[in-house]
């Protein structure tokens, strides 16, 4: 019974080169591809807002900061697997891989009603077998609310509503109203 799943596996440097110059992108599980949907305006403007307010902190540093197009590498039970976090910073020197990040400090996912479930309950628990992460932020695009998942707390989840966000990656506070610039929320 496993041996028609075993063909129908797609080995990572197949997934790699599938990926590269794709119109849709896929999440990598053992051999098995996952479409990925596309992101509202909301999401974009977070992720925008995000990204636009961390880039002068990393110049003339060894870290790199992604937004959407930038997979994270993760080997879990000897099962390779790969996602597309919203944001991702790497600031390992050696972590250069083409398509895809092994060591990041920082992972950023902007919530939807067809992600929240995995970003929210699944990832945590993969993307805390990262040795170098640091902390794992969901941003709400519906309502002013990051959930912050950080290792030097067990990983144990805290809320924000207001405020900022201690980024121990970066020692930066990343204030809410810089992550809600512009973005009309319901």
């Amino acid at each position: 019974m496993s041996q028609p799943a075993a063909r129908n596996r797609l080995s990572v440097p197949d997934y790699l080169a599938g990926e590269d110059g794709a119109d849709i992108r896929h999440e990598y599980i053992d051999g098995q591809l996952y479409a990925m949907t596309g992101a509202s305006d909301r999401h974009g403007l977070i992720t925008g807002n995000i990204l636009a307010a961390l880039r002068p902190l990393i110049r003339g540093t060894p870290c790199q900061l992604f937004a959407n197009d930038m997979k994270v590498r993760l080997s879990i039970s000897q099962q390779d697997i790969f996602h597309y976090p919203d944001l991702l910073l790497s600031c390992d020197p050696t972590d250069r891989e083409t398509y895809y990040r092994s060591r990041p400090c920082l992972l950023v996912e902007v919530l939807s009603d067809s992600t929240a479930r995995i970003d929210s309950r699944e990832k945590p628990f993969a993307y805390q077998t990262i040795p170098s992460l640091k902390e794992y932020l969901l941003v709400s695009q519906a309502t002013r609310l990051v959930q912050i998942y950080r290792r030097r707390q067990d990983w144990a989840r805290e809320s924000c509503t207001q405020g900022s966000i201690t980024l121990d990656c970066l020692a930066y506070d990343l204030p809410l109203e810089v992550i809600y610039e512009d973005v009309p929320l319901t």
